[in-house]
């Protein structure tokens, strides 16, 4: 917008500038020449000179005009067949051209008075040639005949040159002011434009970062006061549709935190029952001990799912901790296998790299490990491999990071089920209704690493099989 006020301003005191400049150099000019023209003409006509001409005579003649040259002195030439004389001790002049000429002396039809402006060597001259003419009888309304005789006036144009500069001059050194007057409602438009543009970016930011109570004072009625009350119509519905939001995301966590919660004791109790009744499957007839059994490994299985809700509940709720302690990793990870029985080395191979020390919670460790096996023995196939390393190239805070990876010899994961191994509840084959897991131990896992600060990611090997690799900062 300054510049665009600069610019509207310049080129208007520009254009002023040029049209006076234009308007001046003509009048200044045409007064100096209309003049010189009309005294030059009124001393010919007045030249009283008889024929044939002596060139003394004339040379007097001649000085005699250029000192009553107007507006100022004069330079006299005249040129009468081969004869050349002047005012000055030069018979001719280099300034008078051969158009001047061919005009005063008639060379193309009647002479007659002409005039031109040339610059020569820098220096503007304006000169004038006038035919000397005589008239055979006193009746005016008979057209004078030429005597052949031709003078010429020179005169310099300097002092007329140094007004149209001075003018000039002037027209630039009134635009420079005006541009500076300009610059001042130029500062104040774009000021007033920016302002409200500068409060908008300033709110977008403040709601970016979570602050969705962000409102722009409006007023006014142009279309930045309309911006800012449409985004303040804005906001507020946002803020409206995410308290909204947040609401019913606490109300779910609530509520599945205290579902788990209110099943937690009768489930204690069915675990118990089952138990007994497990034991004494065996004196039961076939199909009560098959349906005995059934009851107790579905009542597990929502033990674990109860277990897994509320894990997922403390998780959303914030109230997950670490209690972290400085363990032997390697070790970590053989009391996970042995813990779970997976100790067969055709099921499971433990590549551990021993000495590695880390600040870990071996609770959530294990439950990482543990989960990460267990998937790749359900969805994979042997051998299941477990690595522990560290690698030594610096992280962003500098230190090293510790990697777990655990891979099978399965037939990998899908690429379009590659984006969704981590989410809850996610199931790879959309028909498989029921599955031996709870659908949560992925889910769960990410969490624990990411409460050491720590990343799990998924991907196929390209000899095949499925890899999840764990990295966690030393």
């Amino acid at each position: 917008m300054v510049f665009a006020f600069l610019l509207v301003a310049a080129v208007g005191c520009g254009t002023t500038a040029a049209l006076t400049y234009r308007a001046a150099r003509s009048a200044i000019l045409e007064q100096t020449q209309n003049t010189a023209v009309s005294a030059f003409r009124e001393q010919v006509d007045a030249l009283n000179i008889s024929l044939p001409l002596g060139e003394d005579e004339l040379r007097d003649s001649l000085q005699s005009i250029a000192r009553q040259g107007k507006s100022r002195a004069w330079r006299v030439y005249a040129e009468y067949g081969s004869l050349r004389v002047s005012s000055t001790d030069r018979p001719e002049s280099t300034v008078l051209t051969p158009e001047l000429r061919a005009r005063a002396h008639g060379r193309e039809g009647t002479p007659h008075t002409a005039f031109q402006r040339v610059v020569k060597n820098g220096t503007p001259y304006l000169t004038i040639g006038v035919p000397a003419l005589f008239r055979l009888h006193a009746d005016k309304t008979i057209d004078p005949r030429p005597t052949g005789l031709v003078l010429y006036a020179v005169m310099e144009l300097r002092e007329e040159e140094a007004n149209v500069e001075a003018m000039l001059t002037a027209a630039r050194d009134g635009a420079l002011p005006a541009l500076a007057v300009a610059l001042i409602p130029a500062l104040l438009a774009a000021r007033g434009v920016l302002r409200p543009v500068r409060e908008l970016r300033a709110a977008a930011h403040s709601m970016g970062r979570g602050r969705l109570d962000t409102r722009i004072h409006a007023k006014g009625s142009d279309e930045l006061a309309d911006l800012a009350r449409t985004f303040n119509e804005s906001a507020a519905e946002l803020e409206r549709s995410v308290a909204e939001l947040r609401r019913a995301e606490a109300r779910a966590r609530r509520f599945a935190s205290d579902v788990s919660h209110e099943l937690r004791t009768p489930l204690a109790g069915m675990l118990a029952v089952t138990e007994v009744l497990d034991e004494d499957a065996g004196t039961l007839d076939s199909d009560t001990a098959r349906a005995v059994r059934l009851i107790s490994a579905e009542t597990v299985k929502l033990a674990v799912l109860v277990e897994d809700l509320m894990e997922i509940s403390r998780f959303d709720a914030r109230a997950a901790e670490l209690h972290t302690d400085e363990v032997d990793v390697a070790d970590c990870v053989r009391r996970t296998l042995a813990g779970r029985h997976w100790t067969d080395p055709r099921q499971v191979h433990a590549a551990l790299g021993e000495g590695i020390r880390a600040r870990l919670d071996p609770r959530r460790f294990d439950v990482v490990v543990a989960n990460l096996v267990g998937n790749a023995l359900r969805h994979g196939e042997p051998l299941v491999t477990v690595r522990v390393y560290v690698d030594d190239e610096p992280g962003p805070d500098g230190r090293g990071t510790l990697v777990v990876q655990v891979s099978d010899r399965g037939p990998g994961i899908h690429p379009d089920v590659l984006p969704h191994v981590f989410e809850r509840f996610y199931k790879a084959d959309p028909a498989r209704a029921r599955s031996a897991g709870s659908g949560l131990g992925l889910a769960i896992t990410q969490e624990n690493v990411r409460l050491h600060g720590g990343t799990v990611d998924a991907a196929n090997h390209p000899a095949g099989g499925a890899v999840f690799t764990v990295r966690i900062p030393l």
